[in-house]
């Protein structure tokens, strides 16, 4: 990428539908690495849009009895809700019906014509009108059109049209691709470019009949004839940003840092733009990015299959951030991904609610108790905190160059990471056994605090670009300056100030239980099922204890039975008595899905300052109920020592992650 701008575009989008998973991953990865580039401090300009000419337009606008005009004015509404839910922060949003781009394609057409790049000749060959493409007798597939992906019936076509010379650039073509390694990306994806052109390269008609076409932008030098789609649609990247009309803005930006396609879209990109550019004596866009499908389960999405994700579902189910960090996360850049509802929960569970929004969590709390919500001082660093401190700053840079070299999910993979050992760092220093200590450990406690705080510091920016509205909050609530985070301050360990006063906070990532996961968004089939019953095992010889009776006067229940109950290790941050009753503590517990409260009869058994930090087993999806006037949600587990004395429940001295499924 260049150090002196960052242009990045999206392709345009095709009006006649509505938005999809495709068209919103596009989006968000340009705007994620948009917010990127920003963070480094780099000039950048976005641009997206929309693609509103063409046959289909016309003939889905005749199917409702509107004019075209009507049609694409009602329909781009769609994209522009759903990029401000996303909160993609594009600079530019174009539509190919604007006047300036209709002026700009009419210019570059003009000229073309009279320096006899374009011509006029008869065409006999076929038509794919989903395409909106040409296509010889060879090329097809069966009979059909050749396009990845569409396969349709094509029709015959004879008549008269404008031709681009587009066959005279084909060995320029090629030269250019082998000399500049990033101009096509992936790899693969040049070598297909290059494999296409080994074959002789045709003309490209770039005009359709206005008796069979109407709905487009009319050729200058014939009223008879208006644009070819594609001819009108890829002129945007350049339109937008001031061709022909602003020179001094034009300079500024083109040519474009990197233009984000799908790989359906590789050849109109890599073959008819590169040589469109040409014909015009403009520079070449510096890296032509195809990724690859989103598909579902390992099917491709489709209307007819009935299997199209709407991303408007998933972000109303279950928030904008965790859908962005999902799409960046899963799909490795270039490659194919596959989306189910199930692979969502899961990395959501795994990533955001276990892992950060626990992290977040404990240690707020502490600071909160110990330290009246102000961060601590930190004093010298210990060989755990030194690890802790390189692994964060590895992640981070490893984010800053992932960016670079268009692997965002790297990066991303990086940061869980060192969520991860911050978490391994907590459990190995328990700051809750520490706070028990009282003054004998505090500037110990308040090391350990002021570093997984930091750390969530460093992550949380560097996440920021992925998940914007919810790493602000984190940031507030650790008391970091109000704004966007700076790249620079996030590569250096140190930057969270001693005695800034957090801020309260609910939780950022509530748990999705598996059960609550009823109905795939993109197939209407159950997405996420209770826990699978265990096979039931069968020995080939006798075995005593299935022989077993029950003990007199115990009930057996089913397997069934003992899956609904979901056992998990919980972490006791706080513990109070109630006024007025002698048996009940009201504990505050951390556990999956954050904090809870708990009102348990255990106080004639335990001192409350005795149980911090204690790692008990709670049964977490028992219905609340409210004891004495405080909301009770779920129940801890413990034995009965005879005599009315009880013991809990502990898991290996308090060691264990809150969270984990027992049983």
């Amino acid at each position: 990428m260049s150090d002196s701008k960052f242009y990045v575009t999206t392709p345009i989008y095709y009006v006649n539908d509505k938005p999809h998973i495709g068209h919103a991953y596009t989006t968000i990865l340009a705007d994620v690495l948009a917010r990127y580039h920003r963070l480094l401090g780099m000039p950048v300009h976005f641009l997206t849009g929309t693609d509103e000419h063409g046959q289909k337009v016309q003939q889905a606008a005749e199917k409702r009895g509107v004019a075209p005009r009507v049609h694409v004015d009602e329909t781009v509404v769609r994209f522009l809700d759903l990029w401000k839910k996303l909160e993609i922060t594009n600079d530019d949003f174009i539509r190919t019906t604007e006047p300036r781009h209709v002026g700009t394609v009419q210019r570059i057409l003009q000229d073309l014509y009279d320096r006899d790049e374009i011509y006029r000749a008869d065409y006999d060959g076929w038509y794919c009108v989903t395409c909106e493409r040409f296509f010889t007798e060879k090329d097809l597939t069966d009979g059909k059109c050749p396009e990845s992906g569409c396969g349709r019936t094509v029709d015959r076509i004879r008549e008269t049209n404008y031709f681009f010379r587009m066959s005279k650039y084909q060995q320029w073509l090629i030269d250019y691709i082998q000399a500049n390694p990033d101009f096509i990306q992936p790899d693969f994806r040049r070598n297909e470019t290059l494999g296409f052109l080994r074959n002789p390269l045709n003309d490209l008609c770039i005009s359709r009949p206005k008796s069979r076409l109407s709905w487009g932008i009319e050729l200058p030098f014939d009223h008879d004839f208006v644009t070819y789609v594609w001819f009108d649609a890829l002129v945007n990247y350049i339109s937008a940003v001031g061709y022909g009309d602003d020179p001094d803005r034009f300079a500024r930006w083109w040519p474009a840092s990197l233009q984000l396609i799908g790989k359906d879209i590789l050849t109109t990109h890599t073959v008819y733009w590169p040589t469109m550019l040409k014909a015009m004596g403009l520079p070449m866009p510096k890296t032509v990015f195809a990724h690859g499908w989103w598909l579902v389960g390992r099917d491709k999405m489709s209307k007819t299959a009935g299997n199209v994700v709407n991303p408007m579902e998933m972000v109303e189910r279950y928030g904008v951030d965790p859908f962005r960090y999902f799409l960046m996360a899963e799909m490795s850049l270039g490659q194919d991904a596959s989306f189910t509802e199930q692979a969502f929960v899961r990395r959501y569970n795994s990533d955001l609610a276990n892992d950060l929004g626990n992290l977040l969590s404990r240690v707020m709390r502490i600071i909160g108790s110990s330290f009246a919500g102000s961060i601590p001082a930190c004093g010298a660093l210990g060989p755990d905190e030194q690890q802790l401190r390189e692994v964060t700053l590895a992640a981070a840079n490893e984010m800053v160059a992932s960016v670079g070299r268009l692997r965002p999910d790297q990066g991303l993979s990086a940061l869980a990471g060192a969520v991860r050992e911050a978490n391994r760092y907590v459990e190995k220093r328990q700051p809750w056994s520490l706070a028990k200590q009282g003054d004998a450990s505090r500037e110990t406690l308040g090391t350990v605090l002021y570093c997984a705080a930091e750390s969530l510091r460093i992550v949380s920016g560097m996440l920021y670009p992925t998940m914007p509205g919810r790493m602000l909050e984190l940031r507030a609530a650790l008391g970091c300056e109000v704004g966007e985070p700076v790249i620079s301050a996030l590569t250096v360990w140190g930057g969270l100030r001693s005695g800034s006063v957090t801020g309260g906070m609910s939780s950022l990532f509530p748990r999705i239980e598996v059960k609550s996961v009823a109905t795939d968004v993109a197939t209407g089939t159950p997405a996420a099922q209770k826990p699978t019953k265990e096979p039931k095992q069968v020995s080939k010889e006798p075995n005593q204890a299935s022989k077993a009776e029950p003990a007199v006067g115990v009930a057996q229940i089913g397997f069934d039975d003992f899956t609904k109950l979901d056992l998990r290790t919980a972490c006791i941050l706080t513990a109070q008595r109630i006024e007025g009753a002698d048996k009940l503590l009201r504990l505050e517990v951390e556990t999956i899905g954050g904090t809870r409260q708990i009102v348990a009869g255990i106080a004639k058994a335990y001192a409350p300052e005795d149980l911090i930090g204690k790692t008990i087993v709670v049964v977490a999806n028992l219905k609340p109920a409210v004891i004495r006037g405080f909301e009770s949600c779920g129940m801890l587990l413990a034995a009965s020592t005879g005599e009315g004395g009880l013991r809990l429940i502990t898991v290996d001295g308090g060691t264990a992650a809150p969270g984990l499924r027992v049983g």
